[in-house]
Formats: structure tokens, sequence, C-alpha cells
């Protein structure tokens, strides 16, 4: 927060990825300092392939297995690995417990749960046929990860690579899966009330734009819980008791978090738009918010706007672009 306010634009923005952003730096070094203060940067060579993500209840509400000791195994492995350091920045590891919310995200290298212990693993967002267990999942992330340093020329992700033919050595030497069927992604959003399997409570919520202030952030730090930030821009509180949870919706609803599953901001995102980017042909954020409070309108489809045919922050998953043009918005289904 204390970064955002002195050096930024007062605000933090969620990612696509599940990360947070800060724009307008007018000190480099000075924010950088702060963070590097703050604990945040604890393997420096690595923080930019440190690029993971898991499901954001597992081992809280649903799922077939619990993915935190996974992705910390993973996590301890990759930043103690010098020769990992050499990763692209947009290489992407994740881990799915078995309810379709990561592998969906198309990670590089990549695990589904199928049981309690078995999972099948995903590479370049492709179900590869070849298990893990529990016990070896880290290392078979970190195998992949390798095997894709050794195929790749100056490719960014996986699915950039021709011929692979140490990822294939990789994923052959791997237990063959089980018939199973890959869960598909869900459709409602993270946001309400969410009972935990252990009697505790989480609590999802959205903001505009995926746009949160350091006001809102400097509230959610004080609850003291770990908080996820997904790929679907939501932020969810974890393992919070009823009156907690009760007391963070009055607090923090009126500014600014919306814990609606059936507001449209659960549905809509945008690029950063004009001013903001010189490319864009639009304030497609201001021209968003002016649909938004027009009567009648109803947004069913994930729709996510954009200033011009790059399509910065588009989702993964099926949604319809809104893009801006020389002649106005035009919309295309992804």
């Amino acid at each position: 927060m204390a970064v955002a306010d002195d050096y930024g634009d007062a605000h933090l923005e969620l990612t696509s990825r599940g990360n947070l952003q800060l724009r307008g730096i007018s000190d480099l070094q000075g924010a950088a300092d702060l963070i590097v203060d703050a604990g945040l940067i604890p393997t420096p060579s690595h923080e930019r392939v440190r690029n993971l993500q898991q499901s954001a209840l597992t081992g809280r509400r649903g799922g077939l297995l619990d993915a935190r000791p996974i992705l910390d195994a993973l996590d301890v492995g990759l930043r103690a690995d010098a020769g990992l350091a050499h990763l692209p920045a947009r290489f992407l590891f994740g881990i799915d417990d078995g309810r379709g919310d990561i592998v969906h995200e198309a990670p590089d290298a990549g695990l589904v749960a199928i049981d309690g212990d078995a999972l099948e693993v995903v590479i370049g967002g492709i179900p590869t046929g070849r298990t893990t267990t529990r016990e070896q999942a880290a290392q078979t992330l970190l195998a992949v990860a390798h095997a894709f340093l050794v195929d790749r020329t100056d490719e960014w992700r996986i699915e950039a690579l021709g011929e692979h033919p140490k990822l294939d050595e990789v994923v052959a030497a791997l237990d063959p899966a089980p018939p199973h069927r890959v869960p598909s992604a869900p459709t409602e959003p993270l946001v309400g009330w969410l009972d935990q399997d252990d009697g505790l409570v989480a609590l999802g919520a959205v903001v505009a734009h995926g746009r949160m202030s350091s006001r809102i952030a400097e509230f959610l730090a004080a609850i003291e819980r770990d908080i996820y930030f997904t790929p679907r821009k939501e932020i969810v509180v974890v393992d919070l008791s009823e009156g907690m949870a009760d007391t963070v919706l009055r607090v923090l609803a009126p500014m600014g978090l919306i814990f609606d599953a059936n507001s449209p901001w659960t549905r809509v995102s945008a690029c950063a738009g004009s001013p903001g980017c010189d490319k864009s042909r639009a304030d497609v954020r201001g021209d968003l918010e002016l649909l938004l409070r027009a009567p009648d309108v109803e947004i069913t489809d994930h729709e996510h706007w954009v200033g011009c045919e790059r399509g910065c922050g588009s989702p993964r998953g099926p949604h319809t672009r809104v893009e801006a043009t020389d002649d106005g918005y035009v919309r295309q289904r992804i």
C-alpha cells in the first residue's frame, strides 16, 4: 500500500494471471526498495519466474486434494535451482486440485488432480494422459521446466514450441493416466459468502475494473488472514469466523468491494485504455462504466473491453471481445 501511495497512483490492479500490478511509478528505485524491505522478493534472481497458480480454495472448500503443499514445494525447488532462473518471465506453473479453475488457464507446466493422490500432467495447457503423485508433483513440474529450456530457442511459452524432444522424453517416462474426464472451467464466480469445509468462512469479492484502492488494500491487510487473487480478478479472503466475515462485509462493501455474485462486474473486464495507454483508441473503462449505468443493461456472458487489436489482459477462456476501432466498438466471440 505504501508503494502505491508514495510512488504510484494509489491503486493496485489485479491481472489475468492473479498478480497485483502497480501503475504510474514515479521513482522506480524508491518503490523497489520498499518492496524488498517488506520481504516480498525472497529470491531476487528468480522473482521474474515465480509465476505460480493454484486453485484458490484448495484445502478449504471442495477439490480432490490440497494443492498447497505441492505449490510450497514447487516454489522452494524453483528458487533453489539456479538454472531455472533463465525461464522466460511468461512461463506459467499451475496446480489444479480437480475443480477446473487452473487447468483452463493453460499453464506451461501444470497439474490437475484425478483423485486424492494422482495428478495428470498438463503441458502448454494440454493434458498429456500421464500422471504423477503428490509426493513427486513438484519435481515433475521442475523437470518439465528444465526440458522446456533445453527445447526452446527464444520462445516464451511451451505452446509456441515446434519440436520438443526433451519434453516428449520427460512425458514418456511418466505413468499413463487412468480413464477420467478433465473438469470443465467453473462458470460461477468466487464471490460472496463461501462456507469452508472446516466450518470457517471465505469471502470472495471483485472490484470495478480489477482496480483496488490502496485504502481497501490496507483494510484487507488488517484482517490478518490469507488472501488469494485469482486469474478471474477475484479477491478471496479465507479462514474467517462468521462474526469476522460479517464485519468485513459491513466495512468493505461501502468502500468498493463487490460481494454480490450477480453484479455485472463479475462478468466484465477491460484493458487500461486511454489515457493510460497511448495505443488505445478509446477510454474503454469510461465507456464500460457508462454502459453499466444505463437502465436495463444485462450482461450474461463474460465481456473483455479493449482499446486496440492487441487485446491486453484478455482472459484465457471463452468470452466476447469488445474492441475499440476508429468506427466505434466491434464485438467478437473469442
